[in-house]
């Protein structure tokens, strides 16, 4: 009969040290899923801010502005247009060969 006791001592034993553990490892994985969450959001939170940067830095007048103060570009007007012909072409006869392809 105390051989029984015993066994039975020690299965509870063993199944309080297991429910111990368990519990443990579930505090543990909670902690450490709450800090993934944080983390997401916080990403989430800075690709939010990023994009709406990224949007404020596109828009067309800030792309003009450097076009002019940091490539010295120019709006384009007629009067400082320049064609490019094939090779040495006239621009006369290019646009005749172009007049002559076309039906």
């Amino acid at each position: 009969m105390t051989r029984v006791n015993a066994l039975l001592l020690i299965a509870v034993m063993c199944s309080a040290l297991y429910l111990v553990r368990t519990q443990y490892e579930s505090r543990r994985l909670y902690t450490e899923l709450y800090r993934a969450k944080s983390q997401a959001q916080r990403l989430e939170n800075e690709y939010d801010r990023l994009d709406i940067e990224r949007g404020a830095q596109a828009t067309p007048l800030r792309v003009e502005k450097l076009a002019h103060e940091q490539l010295n570009m120019r709006t384009i007007t007629p009067a400082i247009t320049q064609y490019a012909t094939p090779g040495d072409v006239p621009l006369e006869s290019a646009a005749a060969a172009i007049t002559k392809v076309q039906p």
